[in-house]
């Protein structure tokens, strides 16, 4: 069945943001909630997007959605979770910095810090900290992947074994409910493991629409992290979770608009 205007307008809004919701493309069309609700259906139907609570969101499974896609995906609030997460990390402080657009938002909060070593296997956040003259890059071997410019594999995991660095940073693809960070690539999540079990300090950056996608691959719990960078709120019991755990949560604050 073809889609029609609207329908493909709000494929539009999804891609952009990851996500939609049903009450605020209500009030953007000046439908019915109903009507939206019969929208998101059909679309769910052909494939374009999965339902979620309260609206629905891009297609997960198997596959990631595209970089460059993701890289426009919530942009303000990778911003504002970069900012609060660089806010954390002082000046003479060694980093590894890990693949993903949230961890490269977090590169370019670094860019004012001073006397930095980062070590990454993300040639974007390699390219984006070699502007800061005062940071020493270093950058690991392994298979790249043109996609995202991400390095993995065995020489890679075997790479950041090397480091005892103050601080890791780490994004995910998706964030299940009890709280195990899930990725697709097996090779990017031995290294994401590496990365934390080398770090002093584990950070995580993400944005929470990452709760409504799912991938097959579990990283970590979140219980093994010492800091989660969000953009709002956790849910209640996954909060609870946390607080048990002693992993600390912190809420960037976004710009008014």
């Amino acid at each position: 069945m073809p889609l029609n205007i609207r329908q493909l307008e709000i494929l539009e809004l999804a891609r952009q943001s990851g996500h939609v919701a049903v009450e605020n493309l209500a009030a953007h069309f000046d439908v019915a909630v109903q009507t939206i609700r019969r929208d998101l259906s059909e679309l769910a139907d052909q494939g374009a997007l999965d339902r979620a609570h309260g609206g629905a969101v891009m297609p997960s499974g198997v596959s990631n959605i595209g970089y460059d896609e993701r890289r426009r995906m919530n942009e303000d609030a990778k911003g504002a979770i970069a900012q609060a997460c660089a806010a954390a990390i002082p000046d003479n402080s060694s980093i590894i910095i890990n693949i993903g657009t949230t961890t490269e938002a977090v590169a370019r909060a670094l860019l004012s810090h001073r006397n930095l070593t980062v070590v990454t296997n993300n040639m974007n956040v390699a390219n984006i900290l070699v502007a800061n003259e005062s940071c020493q890059v270093m950058v690991a071997g392994g298979a790249l992947r043109r996609s995202d410019g991400g390095l993995v594999g065995d020489l890679t995991t075997e790479f950041m074994a090397q480091f005892k660095p103050d601080f890791a940073v780490i994004g995910v693809s998706a964030l299940d409910a009890d709280g195990d960070l899930l990725d697709f690539d097996l090779a990017e999540v031995r290294v994401s493991r590496a990365i934390v079990a080398q770090a002093r300090r584990a950070f995580l950056v993400t944005d929470l629409s990452k709760l409504d996608r799912s991938a097959p691959l579990r990283i970590i719990s979140l219980s093994e992290l010492d800091t989660v960078f969000v953009d709002r709120p956790l849910p209640s019991e996954l909060a609870q979770r946390c607080a048990e755990w002693g992993t600390r949560i912190v809420v960037a604050d976004r710009p008014a608009p």
